[in-house]
């Protein structure tokens, strides 16, 4: 078998061990290993994934991942969520789907101190779920509006899988954060803009307008959420300010939700040893699959499949629109079948090339595809994010909630159009700041 060969068998079995139910960092390092023993011999191959690991998990950029996981764990279990989810229930609370509204805003809130869809959607889920259900709200719909709020915390910054694209795509994550800032803003809106409609299309999922909250109550909660706007500018504004780099933003956020808890006699030892063991976890897996991933793409580039497919691309001259619509059409689909994580790891090698042969912008494209993996958390049959609110109300149908979904992923593809029909959207912010 020639190495072209080999590598389509490669990719042939690593779907197969998915399809078992393999971990995706067990299976691409499977496949990276034998698949790389087939081409080059296991003395060769061993050689080289002595060095692999270290080099996956080695570059300083990716010091921000525990210390952003660690940020929204300790803002979890020290209550802040809380905070957020009564300031956006009382904000939006007195219209019909306001609720539902207010707990947009909250998952946006909460995502930005965390930077986890997971996490966004299953704190959020826990506090906000029974609470829309004891209103009268239909049960399906306050499941899917958790589970959709939920993906702001992918794409609105800080945002750990921004971070990962920008290490595997060599980018800046400051632009990257800088770029995320309006489609984030585009994608709460949309998202209360869909619970609007649906209000008005099918009232009877709503109850009926509630007695609005007085002023001074509403200032009231809105200041209780106050440490989460002064983390959020905090890192944010020193990242733009160029005050300090990502790493050292992230460590301010750390420092800042610390002693905000401390100040508000959160912090106690329960709570921290639970944020440093779930932080451990998750940055383990990811670690894990970086790992995978880097002797999977090993094996792939040694097969030249990449470039093959880039070959490919440019012999059938497709345009930069077609181009653009088959990568969304491609993560979409594999967005049913996979998380967020696993699709940028496994098509980053072979994606990345064509759009850099197309001269598309790289900050550009990040975050479409952020914002196109977000579709894949909510929709079936994988759906993590439907997944993760069906444990806060187990006794919702999966059927149900595929199709309470729906308005939102219809704001989702307005979303996407967007982004793609008006550059700006994302560049905007990032040319005012760092210029073209």
């Amino acid at each position: 078998m020639t190495a072209f060969e080999i590598g389509l068998t490669g990719i042939g079995a690593f779907f197969l061990l998915l399809a078992m139910r393999v971990p995706i960092a067990i299976a691409m390092s499977i496949v990276g290993l034998i698949g790389g023993a087939a081409i080059n011999g296991w003395a060769t191959t061993l050689f080289v994934v002595g060095d692999l690991p270290f080099a996956a998990t080695f570059p300083y950029g990716l010091s921000v991942v525990p210390l952003f996981v660690l940020m929204g764990t300790l803002a979890l279990h020290t209550g802040l969520s809380r905070n957020l989810y009564d300031a956006g229930s009382a904000a939006f609370g007195s219209c019909r789907g306001g609720l539902s509204m207010g707990t947009i805003a909250a998952c946006a809130g909460f995502g930005a101190i965390c930077g986890s869809s997971l996490a966004t959607a299953a704190t959020m889920g826990q506090i906000s779920i029974g609470e829309m259900r004891g209103r009268g709200y239909d049960s399906a719909l306050s499941a899917a509006t958790v589970a959709a709020g939920g993906t702001l915390g992918v794409l609105i910054p800080p945002s750990i899988i921004l971070v990962i694209y920008a290490i595997l795509a060599e980018q800046s994550i400051g632009r990257l954060f800088v770029a995320a800032i309006i489609p984030g803003l585009l994608a709460t809106v949309l998202y209360m803009s869909a619970i609007w409609a649906t209000a008005r299309l099918k009232p009877a999922l709503f109850p009926a307008a509630a007695d609005r909250v007085p002023l001074v109550q509403r200032l009231q909660l809105a200041l209780s959420a106050w440490p989460v706007v002064v983390v959020f500018g905090v890192v944010l504004g020193g990242l733009f300010a160029g005050l300090f780099s990502p790493t050292e933003a992230a460590s301010v956020g750390v420092v800042g939700v610390t002693l905000i808890a401390a100040l508000r006699g959160r912090l106690h030892r329960a709570a921290i040893l639970r944020s440093a063991r779930e932080s451990a976890s998750l940055t383990g897996m990811i670690f894990f699959i970086l790992i995978g991933a880097a002797l999977f793409n090993s094996f792939i580039e040694t097969t030249q499949i990449a470039q093959a497919l880039t070959d490919w691309v440019h012999d059938s001259a497709p345009s930069r629109v077609q181009v653009i619509l088959g990568i969304v059409v491609l993560y979409i689909v594999l967005g049913c079948f996979m998380d967020s994580v696993s699709m940028i790891f496994l098509t980053m090698p072979f994606v990345f090339p064509v759009v850099l042969s197309y001269e598309i912008d790289a900050i550009w494209f990040g975050i479409l595809l952020l914002s196109v993996v977000e579709i894949g958390l909510i929709t079936p049959p994988v759906g993590m994010n439907l997944f993760v609110v069906k444990g806060a109300a187990p006794d919702l149908s999966m059927r149900d909630l595929y199709r309470a979904v729906t308005p939102f992923l219809l704001a989702d593809c307005i979303r996407i159009t967007l982004i793609i029909l008006i550059p700006g959207l994302s560049l905007y912010l990032v040319h005012l700041m760092y210029g073209p």
